[in-house]
């Protein structure tokens, strides 16, 4: 990078006035409006950064020393704090890290998907359209205008650290910070990219294809790597998490890998036994009604439930049994419904012993309802 003074054309030592009279002079003659020809609009650009530099009385001071200024006799005195921050963290130490990078690691993302029950079983495939940070298709990255790059910091020549010496009670101690003029990237863009604003990234919409297992459950989250935002100044993309949530079904509930149902079966289908088909979340069922069937009893019908998360195989689907007692019968229901009384010999209503399972029963088939 040219010399400051020599962009604006005056000597090391010329005052403040001096360097604002030549820098009125110069930008009348270069500013874009007056000069609109490309080379003239670079120098503009240059002789304004020279201006903006000098013109600081500390920048100027800065840049007439050097990156490590403060190695005259002219050092500053301390007290303790400032001692322990040199020392345990905050003043540097001494020793320069380096200029740090502009590209860093983009931000994780969290997405809520929503499936149903049936796409649980064996897993489904979604296209997301997600919103996030993604590289800038005008300069790749690398934050400046296309045909130009970042320069050199004047301030620091590129180390992204200012040095000084100190003087404290244990003697001249060198501190090393950041760059305050470049921010301790040891380069400056002058000319940032005009799509992404200088940050290598844009907000833009993307469709991500994405495989959803079997067994999945509210709550559960996946992760996909790199599928983040991107960095800024084109760094790695972070991870996307989706978050699962299985929408409520009318018919089926679950309990682990194993599906719950109810099925209501006619008085008299529960005392004769019978055998019905009906619709699943995969296909038909074929249930078996013994004969004398109670209510609260589970049938158990092995494989059709949900795909195991991690492993193979299939939970099993539990179906609770409710008979239905009729509720309105015509006067022929009930002479046929008191002959069986009759024949049975059934003894009154009363409190039986009591039964764990059928509680136990109850409670497992509808604690997930």
């Amino acid at each position: 990078m040219a010399d400051h003074y020599e962009v604006l054309g005056v000597e090391r030592s010329a005052t403040p006035e001096e360097i604002k009279k030549a820098y009125r002079r110069l930008a009348r003659e270069l500013h874009p409006d007056v000069n609109p020809s490309e080379d003239a609009s670079e120098r503009f650009k240059s002789v304004t950064h020279a201006y903006d530099v000098l013109s600081d009385a500390q920048q100027r001071q800065q840049y007439d020393l050097g990156p490590q200024a403060g190695f005259g006799g002219g050092g500053a005195n301390f007290g303790f704090g400032d001692i322990f921050e040199t020392f345990f963290g905050g003043g540097g130490g001494g020793r320069s890290t380096g200029p740090r990078s502009r590209s860093e690691r983009g931000q994780d993302a969290l997405v809520r998907v929503e499936v149903d029950l049936d796409e649980v079983i064996f897993g489904t495939k979604r296209d997301l359209e997600v919103n996030t940070a993604v590289l800038c298709e005008t300069c790749h990255g690398s934050c400046t205008a296309p045909g130009t790059s970042p320069v050199t910091c004047d301030i620091c020549r590129g180390s992204g650290q200012i040095q000084r010496t100190v003087r404290s009670l244990l003697g001249n101690v060198m501190t090393s910070n950041p760059c305050g003029t470049c921010r301790g990237y040891g380069t400056i863009i002058l000319n940032p990219c005009a799509t992404c604003a200088g940050q290598g990234r844009v907000r833009a919409s993307r469709t991500i294809p994405v495989d959803i297992p079997a067994g999945v459950e509210t709550g559960l989250r996946l992760q996909m790597p790199e599928q983040g935002e991107v960095g800024p100044a084109g760094g790695p993309n972070g991870d996307l998490f989706l978050e699962i949530k299985v929408r409520h079904h009318e018919t089926f509930s679950r309990s682990g890998d194993d599906l719950l149902a109810t099925v209501e079966v006619a008085m008299t289908d529960a005392i004769l036994g019978t055998r019905t088909t009906v619709k699943g979340l995969d296909g038909d069922i074929s249930i078996e009604i013994k004969p004398g069937i109670q209510s609260a009893e589970v049938i158990t019908i092995r494989d059709r439930g949900i795909t195991h998360l991690r492993g193979a195989g299939r939970g099993d689907l539990k179906i609770g049994v409710q008979v239905m007692t009729p509720t309105k019968l015509n006067h022929k229901e009930q002479e046929l419904i008191k002959q069986l009384a009759g024949a049975r010999k059934a003894t009154p209503p009363h409190f039986a012993h009591f039964q764990q399972g059928l509680f136990t029963k109850l409670r497992d088939r509808f604690l997930n309802l």
